[in-house]
């Protein structure tokens, strides 16, 4: 009888697709079925046209931190009207850096809500993903990828429905 135990796989729960075209810093980013950019300031090379991806990262860390507290919130029927997160991105000596974060809790909180809130912000997905350093494991392909539509199939290639990359690598 074997008792050995596979460790469990990997699921994705979430993909994007970043597409760099022409000679500008420009990228077109899809996430499920949402649309996004990113650029670069002038100071770069950019046209300052979108976000720059460090802010996309604070937006994401940002957006998290409010929702998870939203959710924490609505499920233990506390009297939280509005969460804001204030990110920064820090750079320091010897080409360090740091996210800084500041929580504001409105509402008619007590102190012990406030503070269970505060706690929760340190474990919401994408705060331990950052804090974690999260692998970033690289798929490796041959060649050149080129994208193909299936003729007649309603589906084009690029980007799915869930952000997910379609089509056939040749």
């Amino acid at each position: 009888m074997d008792t050995t135990t596979e460790a469990p796989a990997f699921v994705r729960s979430a993909a994007a697709v970043a597409t760099s075209t022409g000679e500008d810093y420009r990228v077109e980013i899809r996430s499920g079925h949402h649309k996004l950019a990113a650029d670069e300031p002038p100071s770069v090379g950019g046209a300052d046209t979108a976000t720059t991806p460090v802010g996309l990262l604070l937006s994401a860390l940002g957006s998290c931190t409010a929702i998870t507290l939203r959710m924490y919130a609505q499920r233990k029927d506390w009297p939280l009207e509005t969460v804001r997160v204030h990110l920064g991105y820090e750079k320091g000596p010897e080409k360090s850096v740091r996210i800084t974060r500041r929580i504001e809790l409105l509402g008619d909180l007590d102190e012990a809500q406030r503070a269970r809130l505060l706690d929760i912000a340190d474990r919401t997905p994408v705060t331990r993903a950052v804090r974690g350093g999260t692998p970033i494991v690289e798929q490796a392909h041959h060649g050149a990828v080129r994208w193909q539509h299936a003729a007649g199939s309603g589906s084009g290639a690029g980007a799915g429905a869930d952000g997910q990359e379609a089509g056939r690598h040749e």
